[in-house]
């Protein structure tokens, strides 16, 4: 009998302690008009599972009018899911009139959006800068066709497309898309002052891509901030050009240079072969004079008349010279 009070009071005990250690969140869900059993509270806590975390799902879809059930926000739970976001999106979309199920919103939590912000954006656009500020670029640049540089700043107003938020791009594309499709359109303009008179030109031409196909959002409007004249590219690149052209002259010309003194060398060269080829010939003049002789080809007044004749053919030079060089003076 002693061990049998024993074990009933032991049973007792642990009876107690579990419905003093339930009993808030039973009372609180009680409270709130949920039907939660002390089954399901036992249940969740040896499945690891939040109990305080269900029970507040449940009582705020109740007081909101929406239907769910403990076992699917739990299985939610155990994937890895926020309950509290996915019942506060489903709560705001029934608000709001959005069609929005729970397996849906459940779907957009695990992908890792944020269901309740995308159901707050579809509500409520947001506007996203362009360039996003965080890149550490202020402007999106482009070169119009007069080569005049465009600093331009955008904001793009776009809601949240709940239908296409799985697997649709984020912020990031959309902000790619624009700036693209801003230097697209000043690139294609004949001179920036046509942008500058109608910077609305931009956005207009921007929406006509539809840069948000494949998205989660819809871009509602491209507003241009602002507009900026940055530096004359096209002249800079004209003088860059020079510049180079200068330089490619500059070398060929130094390379006619080079091959003009090496033909120079080459005539000098040559020329010092020919006057010794005159050395050598001159050299020979004696032995042909002295052979006339003994052959009798040459008589000796020829020999004289000759060595005259070459005297005043040197008289003659050395004259000319000294002239010239009195004419110089």
């Amino acid at each position: 009998m002693l061990i049998v009070i024993g074990l009933l009071s032991l049973l007792l005990f642990v009876l107690l302690m579990i419905i003093l250690s339930f009993f808030g969140l039973w009372l609180r869900a009680r409270l709130s008009g949920v039907r939660i059993t002390y089954a399901n509270l036992i249940g969740m806590s040896l499945r690891k599972v939040s109990g305080n975390v269900i029970v507040q799902g449940m009582i705020m879809s109740t007081k909101a009018g929406i239907d769910l059930a403990v076992p699917d926000l739990e299985a939610h739970y155990l994937a890895g899911g926020n309950v509290t976001r996915v019942v506060a999106a489903l709560i705001a979309a029934n608000k709001a009139n959005i069609e929005l199920g729970f397996k849906k919103a459940t779907a957009i939590d695990l992908a890792g959006r944020d269901v309740l912000e995308a159901v707050r954006t579809s509500v409520n656009p947001k506007v996203i800068d362009c360039p996003n500020p965080n890149s550490g670029k202020n402007s999106i640049e482009a070169v119009a066709g007069d080569g005049i540089q465009l600093k331009a700043k955008a904001r793009v107003t776009v809601r949240a497309n709940i239908e296409r938020l799985i697997g649709g791009a984020t912020e990031e594309t959309i902000i790619a898309r624009v700036g693209e499709g801003i230097v697209t359109t000043i690139g294609s303009a004949a001179t920036h002052k046509e942008v500058l008179a109608n910077p609305d030109l931009i956005s207009k031409r921007v929406l006509e891509k539809g840069l948000d196909s494949g998205t989660a959002f819809e871009i509602l409007s491209i507003d241009i901030a602002d507009v900026d004249v940055g530096r004359n590219i096209g002249a800079i690149l004209q003088a860059d050009q020079a510049e180079a052209d200068k330089k490619v002259a500059q070398a060929k010309a130094e390379q006619r240079r080079a091959m003009a003194i090496a033909q120079e060398q080459e005539m000098k060269a040559k020329t010092q072969e020919n006057r010794a080829k005159v050395v050598e010939a001159e050299a020979k003049i004696p032995e042909a004079i002295a052979d006339a002789f003994r052959k009798g080809n040459l008589g000796l007044m020829d020999y004289y008349r000759m060595k005259n004749i070459q005297a005043d053919t040197e008289m003659r030079d050395s004259i000319s010279k000294t002239g010239k060089g009195e004419s110089k003076r």
